[in-house]
């Protein structure tokens, strides 16, 4: 079966998702222009700073695609087969995903650019109000563990782990100077533009020659030495003005990555790739996983994600400029999420079952894989390696600092602090976590050390789709009590209630073996949050079924 041609389908697939789906969605909920958006009213140069619908298109799809529409899929695919993944890619991200993210941004707009949060404080309750927060930055901490850890894994890595280390620094800075550029020196954006993405091809092409490589100091490895300085990164990049990294390094992190797509789809088209792995492995994975319901919650951020509701309705809605461009920023971008969720798991189509390739992390499937199409217009391996590599980063980074800052702006929110010292404070709280989490020494089954960032990936994106089911359940109390059609958010949200918490109780199920078995213990970090994550979303349940009862 050709990979080329099963690509061109689902992209069609995926464009008419846009074309008519969001169009429905945008007529069901009545956008309008004449309507002054929060950036528009606002607009204090720090938060609030309206820009354009394609410039924030590329910021807001750098920021949410984080390593979530990448890893995911390459673990399903491996686990389960291509098929039922491919098949939870397509209809989760046009029917449930995007249409989360297009309502979660609109919702907030038309709120004062206030968080998911705000919605549920006034249409369901104060106490709501509460545990949602509890749970959205309980969410976030878990972000944040498991993708700066990936990070520093990926820095540490001894062949091309200094080369990406390097160009992403200078990625970076780049987005600083760019920033200044526009801001101060007021360099238009037609210019800015090809100047700077020439300059971050020259970065990529720097970072293998001059290998940024830490060993080890203070008795930390090489790979906690880039834990700390990723989430110091995290820290400084969350307290600055947007205007000076996370618009222009959103921007163009949104183009490399739409070069990474072009990449990879031209590769795919001329290269002839035939499907090799099979379609279905069956119903338990190897590893005995099932994939009712973890396949949901494994891919994760390529079908549905909760952590774009909170870019949504707490950085990209402060820079809309009018309503009608939440179906390009909104919709459009999860669609975009689809397209990198198809050609990761397109990395573990072209591979025969038993190739040693897939025994390797998902970021070296997907590096390979990808660098095999790139190869295709005459570039060394080497560089393809680096600019993959540094695409995976790319998705990285661009969350990172936006998942801190939305972690400030929670405790903030919660606290009343205000000012920079509130700021400073709120990004060390929600750091701290994170920090703790990291030099935790893991293990696996037989004893082996692994990266934190493998314990924690099943319980991000368990807590990660549930909190996209929370938010789908604030939706539809604001859509319903506004008189505007709600069924288009209630049902996904039943759905993805309904896996989730199935996914949260079969966690639970091994855990509670793993202890009469005396493999495991009452302080596993997996485990108690698992718990705690039911015990919150069943609370939120139930006082949103007491108020809508009480008011309906």
């Amino acid at each position: 079966m050709s990979l080329t041609l099963i690509s061109f389908v689902v992209l069609v697939i995926f464009a008419l998702g846009y074309f008519f789906y969001s169009r429905f969605l945008s007529k069901l909920i009545g956008l309008n222009d004449q309507t002054s958006t929060p950036a528009v009213t606002v607009n204090d140069g720090i938060d609030f700073v309206p820009a354009k619908a394609p410039f924030l298109l590329g910021q807001h799809f750098s920021a949410i695609a984080a390593a979530g529409p990448i890893v995911g899929p390459i673990l399903a695919g491996v686990a389960f087969g291509w098929l039922p993944t491919l098949l939870w890619i397509v209809l989760g991200a046009i029917f449930i995903g995007a249409a989360h993210d297009f309502s979660s941004l609109v919702g907030s707009v038309r709120h004062g650019a206030g968080s998911i949060a705000h919605l549920i404080e006034y249409y369901i309750s104060r106490r709501a109000y509460a545990l949602f927060l509890a749970f959205i930055w309980l969410s976030l901490v878990y972000v944040i563990t498991a993708f700066a850890d990936l990070t520093a894994s990926s820095f540490a890595e001894p062949v091309f782990g200094g080369g990406v280390a390097t160009s992403s620094t200078l990625y970076i800075l780049l987005g600083v100077v760019m920033g200044i550029c526009i801001m101060r020196f007021k360099m238009p954006l037609g210019w800015a533009t090809p100047i700077f993405t020439l300059l971050v091809g020259i970065a990529i092409w720097i970072g293998p020659k001059i290998p940024l490589q830490l060993g080890p100091l203070f008795g930390l490895r090489s790979d906690l030495l880039w834990d700390v300085i990723v989430l110091g990164y995290c820290f400084i990049a969350s307290v600055l003005p947007v205007w000076i990294l996370l618009q222009p390094r959103g921007y163009l992190g949104g183009i490399f990555l739409y070069a990474a797509l072009g990449a990879g789809f031209i590769g795919l088209a001329l290269g002839g790739v035939k499907v090799q792995y099979p379609a279905f492995i069956g119903w338990t994975s190897s590893s005995g996983m099932p994939l009712l319901p973890m396949l949901f919650v494994t891919v994760a951020c390529g079908a549905c994600s909760g952590f774009h509701g909170l870019v949504c309705s707490g950085t990209t809605s402060k820079q809309i400029e009018k309503e009608s461009d939440c179906r390009m920023v909104g919709y459009g971008a999860m669609i975009l999420e689809g397209v990198v969720a198809l050609i990761a798991l397109a990395t573990v189509m072209m591979l025969p079952l038993g190739d040693p390739a897939l025994k390797l992390s998902p970021d070296r499937i997907y590096a390979q894989g990808l660098a095999s199409f790139v190869q295709q217009f005459g570039i060394p391996y080497s560089l393809a390696m680096s600019f993959v590599l540094l695409a995976f980063a790319t998705f990285i980074f661009d969350t990172l600092d936006v998942a801190t800052r939305l972690g400030r702006y929670i405790i903030q929110e919660l606290f009343g602090w205000k000012g920079k010292a509130g700021a400073f404070a709120a990004t060390l709280l929600t750091l701290a976590i994170p920090a703790w989490c990291v030099t935790m020494t893991v293990t696996d089954a037989a004893g082996k050390a692994i990266p934190a960032w493998r314990l924690f990936w099943t319980v991000f994106g368990t807590s990660n789709q549930l909190l996209a089911a929370l938010t789908l359940l604030g939706l539809t109390a604001w859509l319903r009590k506004k008189g505007k059609p709600w069924i288009f958010a209630a049902v996904p949200c039943v759905f993805m209630m309904t896996m989730t918490i199935w996914a949260l109780v079969t966690l639970l199920q091994g855990w509670i073996v793993k202890l009469h078995s005396g493999t495991a213990t009452m302080l596993d970090p997996v485990s108690l949050t698992s718990v705690l994550l039911i015990g919150l979303a069943l609370c939120l349940l139930l006082e949103t079924s007491r108020v809508l009862r009480s008011t309906s």
